[in-house]
């Protein structure tokens, strides 16, 4: 099996029957179904969502990104072998976990392919919801230069890096760039605090003050179920991003849900337990692959300043990484994978050809 043959890096040329154009983004792709597709396969299926709702086939892909760019390796390797199965796996398992703990739904309705979820169309919370419970990564950065006020919330004196916070922080910051709310600046991922978000909750897409308090408890509870299962295994839950949205119920009411990923090795950070109470961080998710960036290129500074963006993105174009680095990522997530599942990820020598095989077959999605 060819290394770069089992690599799927490209995502959004599949022949999904679909009326709009796909959305590509970093790791995934999204072709919404026409209205009559979606109906059909809701009744079909029987998905317990309205009949109208939306819906859309989400694509992972093998491509890893790093510091908003999209790297590659040597030998035509355009991405990590496992890597989004991986993903898909680890996302599935908590999600399936949060409805078994009584939190809340997420936006997938079938798993038809380990790279493949079917959704229903969500109207997304403009937040990245962010839970840290070490002090490590931007926050130790910013603590390190004298900063003790992160999202409005005053971190007391003498932490220490990479150790435990006094307590579990949410420090949100915005998902895209959002216009016209004050003090925010108009940026992607930038650092808010909880009072911008209750002065202007419809900015953010809340759709009332009330449903703040239940994005922050998903959050804490969604952490606290992921950290309780990843300590069973000896694996310290470090800090990780959330997203949430909005669905239609049967009824027709709104619900909030997860949506995206969660507890994955690219959303957040995981320390191994035995290694951490050695005194070594030993990385399982992605923050391994950013520091071994940081440390192979002369000037890391391009990778940490976002005003280099443009020698930044030639960086990533220009240098093909050694196939021993991205081989060692996939070992990273694959190995976190199963430990978590405690199911083996099999490496598909297609999987391109398997997906439109069974979306053509189980589902008549290809012409």
């Amino acid at each position: 099996m060819s290394l770069a043959n089992s690599v799927l890096a490209v995502n959004n040329d599949l022949p999904i029957r679909t009326d709009a154009p796909v959305h590509s983004g970093k790791v995934r792709s999204v072709y919404w179904l026409s209205d009559a597709d979606s109906k059909r396969l809701i009744t079909e299926k029987g998905y317990n969502i309205p009949s109208d709702t939306p819906l859309a086939i989400m694509v992972i892909s093998d491509r890893i990104s790093a510091f908003d760019c999209i790297w590659h390796g040597e030998g035509g390797m355009k991405g990590v072998p496992g890597k989004g199965a991986a993903l898909n796996t680890i996302s599935n398992h908590w999600f399936k976990l949060f409805k078994e703990n009584g939190l809340a739904d997420s936006h997938i309705l079938d798993i038809p392919h380990p790279f493949v979820w079917i959704v229903q169309k969500a109207q997304p919370v403009m937040i990245e919801a962010i839970c840290r419970q070490y002090i490590t990564g931007s926050m130790w950065r910013a603590y390190s230069k004298g900063e003790r006020e992160f999202c409005g919330i005053k971190l007391p004196e003498g932490l220490q890096k990479d150790r435990k916070l006094p307590e579990l922080l949410q420090t949100p910051s915005t998902k895209g760039i959002l216009k016209g709310i004050p003090g925010v600046p108009e940026a992607d991922d930038v650092n808010i605090t909880r009072k911008n978000i209750e002065e202007n909750f419809t900015d953010f897409n809340f759709k009332s003050k009330d449903d703040i308090a239940l994005y922050e408890k998903l959050l804490t509870e969604g952490f606290n179920v992921i950290s309780n299962e990843l300590a069973k295994i000896d694996q310290i839950f470090v800090d990780t991003k959330f997203e949430f949205g909005y669905v239609k119920d049967k009824q027709g009411n709104d619900k909030l849900i997860y949506m995206d990923e969660v507890g994955t090795p690219d959303s957040s950070r995981i320390w191994d337990g035995e290694q951490y109470r050695a005194g070594n961080v030993v990385e399982n998710s992605k923050e391994g692959f950013r520091q071994l960036l940081l440390n192979y290129f002369p000037d890391p500074d391009i990778l940490l300043n976002k005003e280099r963006m443009a020698e930044r993105e030639a960086l990533a174009r220009d240098n093909a990484l050694p196939e021993s680095v991205l081989m060692n990522v996939s070992k990273t997530y694959i190995a976190i994978a199963e430990k978590i599942t405690g199911e083996k990820i099999n490496l598909s020598a297609d999987p391109k050809a398997e997906i439109i095989s069974i979306l053509k077959e189980q589902y008549n999605l290809i012409d």
